[in-house]
C-alpha cells in the first residue's frame, strides 16, 4: 500500500494525525537530539575543565575557579546523558537480543548509544511501544544540556487544570502534554488553552 493512501492515526510521539506510526517531524527531532547528544556531552565535559578562557578571551584563572555546576556534573556523570541514552539502547539491543559491547568510558557509552538508537530510529519509531517516552526524555536531557553550554534560562512552566482536575505544568517549547492521572492528551494548542490551575477552582 502506498504510505499516501494508508490511514491517518496519532501520532506515536505528539498524537498529531500521521500516516506512519511516528512522522516525519518527531522522527526528525529524535535523530538530531541523537546526534547532537555526544557532541553536547563534550562540550559539557569541556566546561568543567578549569582554566578555561571567558568570554572575552583572557584566561579565567586570575581568580580562584568558581564550584562546578552540580547540574553540569549531573549530566556528564554515569547515569546523566549516558544513564538516558545508554539505558534506551541497552533496552533496545535487550529487545532484539543483540550483544550489548562493554565500553570503558562515559564518552564511548553516549557515542555507541546514540549511534545504535540513530542506525535503528526507523524500527524504533515503528515497533517500540516506549518511543514517545524516549523521545520526551532525548529531548529534555538535551535542553538540559543545551541551556547550560548557552547558559539560557530553563522555560517558565505555568500550573494549568486537566480537565479531570490534576495539576499539569506546561510551557511554551512543549509539543504537547499528556496527563498522568487520566491520560487525557493534549496538543500544543489545546495544553495552552487550559485554565491556570490557580483559577481553576
Amino acid at each position: 500500500m502506498n504510505l499516501d493512501d494508508a490511514p491517518e492515526q496519532p501520532c506515536a510521539v505528539c498524537d498529531k494525525p500521521s500516516r506512519t506510526r511516528v512522522h516525519t517531524g518527531c522522527r526528525e527531532r529524535i535523530d538530531a537530539n541523537l546526534r547532537e547528544l555526544p557532541q553536547l556531552y563534550r562540550q559539557l565535559g569541556d566546561a568543567l575543565m578549569p582554566g578555561r578562557s571567558g568570554g572575552d578571551g583572557r584566561s579565567a584563572t586570575r581568580t580562584a575557579p568558581l564550584p562546578c555546576s552540580l547540574d553540569t556534573l549531573d549530566l556528564v556523570a554515569r547515569g546523566g546523558i549516558e544513564g538516558v541514552v545508554g539505558g534506551w539502547a541497552r533496552d533496545l539491543c535487550e529487545r532484539e537480543d543483540w550483544t550489548i559491547p562493554h565500553y570503558g568510558t562515559i564518552a564511548s557509552t553516549v557515542d555507541w548509544a546514540c549511534g545504535i538508537l540513530g542506525l535503528n530510529l526507523v524500527l524504533i519509531c515503528d515497533e517500540h511501544p516506549a518511543v514517545r517516552e524516549m523521545a520526551d526524555e532525548l529531548r529534555s536531557i538535551a535542553g538540559q544540556a543545551r541551556r547550560i553550554i548557552t547558559g539560557e534560562k530553563p522555560p517558565i512552566r505555568i500550573p494549568v487544570a486537566c480537565g479531570c482536575g490534576n495539576t499539569l505544568r506546561v510551557s511554551l517549547d512543549m509539543d504537547g502534554i499528556r496527563c498522568a492521572h487520566c491520560q487525557a492528551q493534549y496538543d500544543h494548542a489545546g495544553m495552552l488553552n487550559l485554565t491556570p490551575a490557580r483559577r481553576a477552582a
